[in-house]
């Protein structure tokens, strides 16, 4: 890995963002793809959980909100999936593994090589670099962006999803597990956009309620022009303000680019938003980066 420096520091504070490349070897990643590769390979999910994920808010609160499926994925490992990959009765119209837009939530937790890498030394080392006093991992996902069909994700903060009291206290480490380039579907920030809080929050609805999370507050525009593609190399690691503004765009490429990522909360004088669709269990409460 190589040394982050305190310059590099001050950019990720100046910009809400930061790209480190070849933090992690060729070996790290392949690790990490075969280790998936395996999982979907034992993969069994029941028509009824054959849930398709989007970003987009409307479509987000009847694929995920209509079931606990997602809700309660936060200490499990789970499967969500491209649109357009299930037939009107729920077979898969494509080969399963190319089905999967993410899993999530709790790799880091239950799986041994996914577990192994979140708490390497070298990313304890980039946590106390940042000054991360007792920081805890509240959730894992591995991203395919799948060649052809992988979705948009529209521009978000993190935060909006896992809201902390006060905020700036959520950082997302996302890792390049293949090259990530404008065709295939890179990352996009405005620079400097986590200075001004967050927009909306998604909140748990009452119990019973269909859907089971709403958003409160407005989605806010943005402009073309406001954002800048961030490409990165495999191996490389991009930190991610819990409030800048970020998003992706559709791999239209004949390219995949998975992705393995996971949030980290100072938990030090925190609060975790009890209305957040992320919550501890007693099963998994949020562990340590620093085992």
């Amino acid at each position: 890995m190589a040394f982050v420096t305190e310059q590099q520091i001050q950019k990720f504070h100046e910009d809400g963002f930061l790209v480190l490349e070849e933090f992690f070897t060729t070996e790290e990643c392949d690790a990490m793809r075969k280790q998936i590769h395996k999982i979907i390979a034992d993969m069994e999910v029941p028509p009824h959980c054959r849930t398709e994920f989007s970003t987009k808010e409307e479509e987000q609160l009847q694929a995920q909100g209509s079931t606990d499926y997602f809700l309660t994925s936060g200490d499990k490992i789970r499967f969500f999936f491209e649109r357009g990959v299930f037939d009107k009765k729920g077979e898969f119209l494509v080969p399963k593994e190319k089905s999967v837009n993410k899993i999530g939530h709790a790799l880091h937790a239950y799986d041994p090589i996914f577990k192994q890498m979140t708490h390497s030394s070298k990313v304890q080392e980039l946590g106390r670099k940042l000054g991360l006093e007792n920081p805890v991992v509240v959730q894992s996902m591995y991203i395919f962006k799948q060649p052809g069909i992988g979705g948009e994700v529209t521009p978000h903060q993190d935060a909006t999803f896992l809201y902390t009291e006060p905020l700036g206290r959520v950082l997302g480490l996302w890792i390049a597990l293949e090259d990530a380039t404008q065709e295939n579907g890179c990352l996009w920030f405005i620079p400097g956009s986590h200075t001004g809080g967050v927009t909306r929050q998604m909140v748990r609805a009452p119990p019973g309620s269909i859907p089971c999370v709403q958003f409160l507050g407005s989605e806010q525009p943005y402009e073309d022009s406001q954002f800048i593609p961030v490409p990165i190399s495999k191996g490389g690691l991009i930190l991610i303000h819990g409030e800048v503004v970020h998003r992706s765009e559709l791999n239209s490429s004949n390219s995949s680019r998975h992705v393995y990522t996971f949030h980290l909360m100072e938990a030090k004088d925190t609060i975790w938003s009890r209305e957040n669709w992320l919550q501890p269990t007693p099963e998994l409460p949020f562990p340590s980066l620093y085992l």
